[in-house]
């Protein structure tokens, strides 16, 4: 004690005699923490998340699934501005029509030249094709992530489709997941399905409008064959007549 004094003459602070001594933690307090630590590893590593103990991978949680989705090409389109959404899918219809759809019809059809409303119809009916197609993938990847959203259960794969499971959310996930999914997933499905029924009705009456130039088209082409030679396939008197006139011996000839 002697000794003691004299190398330290004040009395210790309790800061100077932490600092000069620490004193560790009890064994307690270190099993405590370990828990959180597993779990913060395991949820960078994508098995358990901290907050909720979510035991689903991360890329198959419905939260995930929505902001990748929603980056992604061409649901992205889908979640942008009106003027965007309908110039992209706009573009995206006149640039097949016109690359793709027309010089098939165009070569496709005996003398273009005469015919040239039936290669625009073509044309323009096999953009309203391309595009109807890329808004149901948009609608139908939409719909999954949202029906994911707004379930209660989560169903996903541990290693594979072999050992699927399912994980019943917690309150806060499922308030979560159904807020996004009702105020940011139902309005785009509802553009979608909007823009779906347009798409259909528009490429309906381009359909009509082909078979009825198709159907002109074959008509006038019979009625301008059919005066004073025979057209093969149509009976006709008058160029049976001309043919044949032995048969027609006798009878008197039409007026």
């Amino acid at each position: 004690m002697a000794r003691l004094s004299l190398l330290f003459p004040h009395p210790l602070t309790p800061s100077i005699s932490k600092t000069i001594f620490p004193i560790k933690p009890p064994f307690s307090t270190l099993q405590h923490k370990l828990p959180s630590t597993m779990a913060l590893s395991s949820y960078r590593n994508g098995e358990t998340s901290p907050e909720t103990g979510c035991p689903v991978p991360l890329d198959q949680q419905p939260i995930n699934e929505y902001q990748a989705l929603s980056t992604s090409f061409p649901f992205s389109w889908a979640a942008g501005e009106i003027v965007e959404y309908v110039s992209r899918l706009s573009l995206m219809g006149v640039s097949f029509a016109f690359f793709i759809g027309l010089p098939v019809a165009w070569f496709g059809v005996v003398n273009p030249q005469l015919q040239p409303i039936k290669c625009v119809l073509s044309a323009v009916s096999s953009g309203l094709f391309v595009v109807t197609l890329a808004v149901l993938r948009m609608y139908l990847g939409w719909a999954y992530v949202g029906n994911r959203l707004l379930s209660a259960t989560v169903e996903y794969e541990e290693t594979g489709w072999y050992d699927g499971q399912i994980w019943v959310k917690t309150a806060e996930v499922l308030a979560r997941d159904r807020l996004l999914g009702s105020f940011s997933v139902k309005p785009l499905l509802s553009r979608l399905k909007v823009t779906l029924v347009g798409l259909g009705a528009t490429l309906f009456m381009c359909v009509l409008l082909l078979i009825n130039a198709e159907g002109s088209r074959t008509k006038s082409y019979i009625s301008e064959e059919s005066w004073g030679r025979a057209v093969a396939g149509v009976y006709n008197d008058d160029s049976a007549r001309s043919f044949e006139p032995d048969v027609f011996c006798g009878e008197p000839e039409l007026s």
